[in-house]
């Protein structure tokens, strides 16, 4: 080799090693700021940390196995699950472009010259591949990465969803089941009482419009009834659906009761929850992917160099193909020069995106730490009003037996019997869905507390 082509392949090597070095020199931006501080501490917080599986603290086997059948078998879940399949497809198509590309070809051909004719074969290799000089490929490979691992967020928030749904359709059917159990008892108990009044009327020691008060108020229980029948039907409906079967092709569980609230779970620190809250490390995630597509965006103001190889043969006989190989070596250097501003204001766009995930997550944490503050204080506040409740059950107990024997004894009218029957009967149904109420707080709790817990088809290879 002579002093001139050593000197020109030093030469290549130090611009290429330069390059290379200047490639190092990553374009990624700083991280941003969180744009909020998460508050010190909860308002209130309980002794033991929520489970996993949130919803067996309510130690209800029939709610644990219509979740689980949930799990298995929503169809809301299962298309999430084919968007993460897709974000991570789309993850592997982008890391490919980290590696070079190699193509084959073969062919055959008929040569004549006139006189001859002969039957040439040729095959081939051909390799490409770009040096990431500044970083624009492994940016963008990074941000399909992150958009995948921000799926599998969104993919576990879904399911977190799902099991909440479930919960609280399955307590507001066990409360209309439990409404319908009451509204029978004072159905049978207002014609009991319109018994007493026809039989008082038949003495003349009442008059008809208490035997017609009495009967509206019958008919009123008896419509009561039809409602809650019709409720119960409609939120069996609703579970069905979440179990991914159609409405009646499913056999629900047998009536039950309302399970106990069960004791107040550890809510822990606020900047924990910003870390494990699934729908906030999916904000995050679309953050951190925001920043690497602003990387991208300004890389792709910098050259770009591909080095291309290929390797072919030609031979009359296939069994030589492989004797005599060309091959070719190639770079090319591609630098934008001129494109009207294009490229800048494509890095411009990006900017403004990443700072656009800023302000959402930043808004999705405050929301987080605002639906646990919502939920403790609407639960405490439930407990109290129930509370409440139950003494003005018991008063209302003791006005109605008391106005009934007055009302015998033709020391009081009727009407007043009516407004206490009336008042007993109502606080009695909505004590029962004060309950059921109660129980769907401190399901928000579980839900705002709770993070990405164990999923059937869930794969950690992100």
């Amino acid at each position: 080799m002579s002093f001139s082509a050593d000197f020109r392949f030093a030469a290549r090597a130090a611009l290429l090693s330069a390059l290379l070095a200047l490639g190092a020199c990553a374009v990624q931006p700083d991280p941003p700021p969180t744009p909020v501080a998460p508050p010190e501490a909860f308002s209130r917080d309980g002794e033991r940390p929520a489970p996993q599986r949130w919803w067996t603290a309510f130690d209800d086997d029939s709610l644990n196995t219509l979740v689980d059948q949930a799990l298995g078998a929503n169809l809301d879940l299962r298309v999430a699950y084919e968007r993460l399949r897709q974000a991570r497809a789309v993850r592997d198509r982008q890391e490919a472009g980290l590696f070079p590309s190699v193509e084959a070809n073969a062919g055959a051909r008929r040569r004549d010259d006139g006189d001859t004719e002969t039957d040439l074969f040729s095959a081939g290799l051909a390799a490409e591949y770009e040096l990431d000089l500044w970083g624009r490929v492994g940016s963008r490979a990074d941000a399909e990465a992150l958009r995948a691992r921000a799926g599998l967020a969104d993919y576990r928030a879904a399911a977190l969803s799902l099991a909440a749904e479930v919960s609280n359709t399955w307590f507001q059917l066990l409360t209309q089941r439990t409404q319908r159990q009451l509204a029978r008892a004072q159905l049978d108990t207002n014609q009991d009482v319109l018994s007493l009044i026809r039989a008082r009327f038949a003495i003349g020691e009442s008059a008809s419009a208490d035997v017609l008060r009495q009967r509206q108020l019958v008919a009123a229980s008896r419509e009561q009834l039809l409602n809650v029948e019709a409720r119960i039907q409609v939120l069996e409906h609703q579970l069905a659906v979440l179990l991914g079967v159609p409405p009646g092709a499913v056999t629900l569980p047998g009536d039950g009761t309302l399970p106990a609230l069960p004791p107040l779970p550890a809510t822990g620190l606020p900047a924990e929850l910003v870390r494990r809250r699934p729908d906030l490390l999916s904000a995050w995630y679309q953050l951190r992917a925001a920043d690497s597509d602003l990387a991208a965006a300004v890389a792709e103001r910098f050259p770009r160099l591909t080095l291309s190889a290929s390797l072919t043969s030609e031979s009359e006989d296939s069994a030589d193909l492989f004797d005599d190989w060309l091959s070719t070596l190639a770079g090319n250097l591609v630098l934008p020069l001129v494109d009207g501003g294009q490229r800048r204001a494509e890095a411009r766009r990006f900017r403004s995106l990443r700072e656009q995930r800023v302000y959402e997550y930043g808004q999705a944490a405050l929301v987080a730490f605002q639906e646990v503050e919502d939920a403790l204080v609407q639960e405490r506040q439930q407990q109290r009003r129930m509370d409440s409740l139950r003494e003005q059950v018991e008063l209302a107990d003791t006005a109605y037996r008391q106005l009934r024997i007055q009302y015998v004894n033709g020391a009081v009218g009727y009407l007043e019997v009516l407004s206490a029957l009336q008042d007993r009967q109502e606080l009695r149904r909505t004590l029962i869905t004060a309950r059921q109420e109660l129980l769907a707080f401190r399901v928000a709790l579980y839900r705002a507390l709770a993070g990405g817990f164990p999923v059937t088809e869930e794969d950690e290879n992100a």
